[in-house]
């Protein structure tokens, strides 16, 4: 058994902190490792030689700065992380290494609404069909990243609404996935993964406090204070589709009126074109039909965008964030989406907040929240899942 403050504790305590920053990351050079860390150059040389002896982690030459450098990764050999996101009328499921390398991936279309039991069967056969594409055995999964689009009681893994997935009501996603895989779940809501994977892979890189504005059948947001995501102590934090704009406005979902969501969500919007582009209308023909130019999908893009800008302005007088990500099938309309956006945030927000905000469009389209997903695995997951007892062999002094 370790004492607290020996010199085996302290190496331990060493190890794990020199991998979580890998894990965090992806891959770091030896220098940058030091930073992060805040250990020693002479240090890290050691443990990553050590970590590399055990098979924890892969070293490559690389350059930095112009300079020969030591990238440090996490080992492909190490483990497989899963991540399955359930939209309102998809299932996506990726499969990738602790190294932050996809190895399969795969869409199809599905209606969350119908049931969990169906969702989850889905998912489980994309989960062995995905395996078998990228060569790897099941036995190799650490973890399972899981979003869904609703609410999550972060304490219980329980979604906080059923009326946002009636077909999902008495049922505990995170309890439910690992039971049927028998490896630990990880689970959270779109808008925190959308942020997380644009955060870990997108247009959140090297940012540490930002948001994630998704526009879907709803409208949420998702949080990153001081890099890690922000959820509340009820897990509803960033639910900004909520916000009232006008109290004789329509009926939303929450039983209020007049909620942003009620004006910007593609089931309250779409109807407005139904009369000029049939009611087999989606959001994405909406958006590409503005981008060609058609007068009235690019009037109802723009309004969206000043909607969500009034928004926006909110989050920036509260949070102060530096960036702000458009995701969802909005974030494909560019400029006709965020120009509005804009203005509405000049309008509204503090000056001082307003300047220091950079607002641009995700880099992961669709893919973001599946990826945040993967991200997720990989922030939640345990050290001791990488380091297990061969930490505690006796070890030079470091």
């Amino acid at each position: 058994m370790e004492t607290p403050g020996s010199q085996s504790s302290l190496h331990r305590a060493n190890l794990e902190r020199v991998v979580r920053a890998v894990r965090s990351a992806g891959a770091l050079t030896q220098a940058e490792i030091a930073r992060t860390t805040g250990l020693s150059a002479a240090t890290v040389s050691n443990i990553v030689r050590e970590l590399k002896d055990m098979g924890t982690v892969d070293v490559r030459t690389t350059s930095a700065s112009g300079r020969r450098a030591r990238s440090v990764s996490l080992s492909t050999e190490a483990g497989i992380v899963v991540g399955v996101d359930f939209g309102h009328s998809h299932l996506r499921v990726a499969v990738g290494n602790l190294a932050h390398q996809v190895l399969a991936e795969e869409a199809e279309p599905f209606d969350v609404d119908s049931s969990a039991a169906h969702g989850f069967d889905r998912a489980e056969e994309m989960v062995g069909r995905l395996l078998g594409m990228a060569e790897v055995d099941r036995d190799k999964i650490v973890g399972i990243g899981l979003g869904v689009p609703g609410p999550i009681d972060v304490e219980t893994g329980r979604l906080g609404s059923t009326a946002i997935l009636p077909g999902w009501r008495g049922t505990n996603p995170r309890e439910e996935l690992s039971s049927r895989t028998g490896v630990p779940v990880h689970v959270d809501n779109d808008a925190n993964l959308g942020a997380l994977g644009e955060l870990v892979w997108g247009s959140g890189r090297g940012v540490a406090d930002l948001a994630y504005i998704k526009v879907a059948s709803g409208l949420g947001a998702g949080l990153v204070i001081n890099g890690q995501i922000y959820r509340g102590p009820g897990g509803t934090a960033g639910e900004i589709g909520h916000i009232t704009l006008d109290e004789s406005g329509p009926v939303c979902r929450c039983g209020n009126r007049g909620c942003l969501e009620t004006f910007t969500a593609a089931r309250h919007v779409l109807p407005l074109l139904y009369a000029t582009h049939g009611t087999d209308l989606t959001m994405p023909r909406v958006v590409q039909l503005a981008r060609e130019g058609d007068p009235g999908c690019r009037r109802v893009v723009a309004d969206i965008g000043r909607h969500i800008g009034s928004g926006v302005a909110q989050l920036c007088n509260l949070l102060n964030p530096s960036r702000v990500v458009l995701g969802g099938d909005l974030a494909e309309a560019g400029e006709i989406a965020l120009a509005p956006i804009r203005d509405s945030v000049g309008r509204y927000a503090i000056p001082s907040a307003a300047r220091r905000l950079t607002l641009v469009a995700g880099a992961l389209g669709g893919r973001a929240e599946v990826l945040g997903a993967l991200a997720l695995v990989l922030r939640e997951m345990g050290d001791g899942v990488l380091l297990g007892s061969a930490a505690e062999r006796p070890r030079s002094s470091s």
